[in-house]
């Protein structure tokens, strides 16, 4: 009977734990926090371990708040979409209550964990949550605009590592910044293109045509071309302490060149399979950059 109870006991936990991830989405606040403490390397003149435990946890309660409360105002519309409608709080597994006693206490805790910090890196994780939740995620039924909007709080990690290693902004974070800004063009449109039919299922507007079209294929190419010429910029010396050895900007200019052509196979096929090439290719490239980057600053 005992070991009945005990099972069951755990089963609940692990139910319980798996719709944190889901409402916090795990997966992604884990990448967000890779890139954070990317930057922070990228920033610090000496490592800090309770800088980066800090930065780690601070940043996850950032991503995951940012998650819950985006859950919380599209609930009715996840309920709509096949790849949501299993979400805790469309499937009835999770209260609208409990949602958002998980998103403020999260905001409450991350932003605290991020001040002791320094308070330019809590103020940076402050405004991501408000242009996500505020601004982002109700202008996703009103246009397609609302990919450029979202890609300011999602450019924002990469630069947050650097801030709360130096408690400074400058060139240096500006150009992190734009390295994972112009990235996510490419990355959401193809997506986007790949769930369009579900999308709609929700009234989302994702694609910058409203198409799966050649205009929205041409987008996604100048797009990662952009990426492309920003991502090898500290190499010329203009960055600051940001720099990039040729080697380094050889090898991450031939990484943007393969989805290039990822894109370039989706404006000609115009199909899934395509979009989601290019999608795996630009969390590929994303990934293999920051390491990069961090590799070439201490060999």
């Amino acid at each position: 009977m005992k070991t009945a109870v005990q099972t069951a006991k755990s089963t609940l936990w692990s139910l319980i734990f798996a719709d944190f991830k889901e409402i916090t989405k795990a997966r992604l606040a884990v990448s967000v926090v890779f890139s954070s403490i990317a930057g922070y390397f990228l920033g610090a003149v000496e490592i800090s371990y309770l800088s980066l435990f800090l930065l780690s946890f601070g940043g996850y309660c950032m991503v995951g708040a940012s998650n819950a409360f985006n859950q919380v105002i599209e609930k009715d519309l996840d309920a709509l979409m096949n790849r949501t409608k299993n979400r805790p709080i469309p499937s009835g597994r999770m209260s609208v209550t409990t949602a958002m006693v998980i998103a403020v206490v999260l905001t409450i805790v991350g932003l605290v964990s991020l001040y002791i910090l320094n308070p330019k890196t809590a103020m940076f994780g402050a405004i991501s949550i408000f242009l996500y939740t505020s601004v982002y995620t109700p202008l996703k039924t009103k246009t397609p605009l609302s990919v450029f909007v979202g890609a300011f709080p999602g450019a924002i990690p990469f630069m947050l590592g650097w801030v709360a290693a130096t408690n400074e902004f400058g060139i240096e974070p500006g150009t992190l910044f734009m390295i994972q800004f112009f990235w996510q063009f490419p990355h959401f449109w193809a997506l986007g293109w790949m769930l369009d039919e579900d999308y709609k299922k929700g009234g989302f507007k994702m694609l910058p045509t409203g198409k799966k079209d050649k205009g929205t294929a041409l987008q996604i190419i100048m797009y990662t071309i952009w990426m492309m010429v920003i991502s090898i910029i500290p190499v010329f010396g203009i960055t600051g302490r940001l720099q990039l050895s040729i080697v380094a900007a050889i090898l991450i200019f031939a990484m943007g060149l393969g989805m290039l052509f990822f894109a370039m196979r989706l404006y000609e096929r115009k199909d899934n399979k395509s979009a989601k090439n290019l999608m795996l290719a630009s969390v590929t490239y994303i990934t293999l950059m920051q390491v990069v980057y961090v590799v070439d600053k201490f060999i």
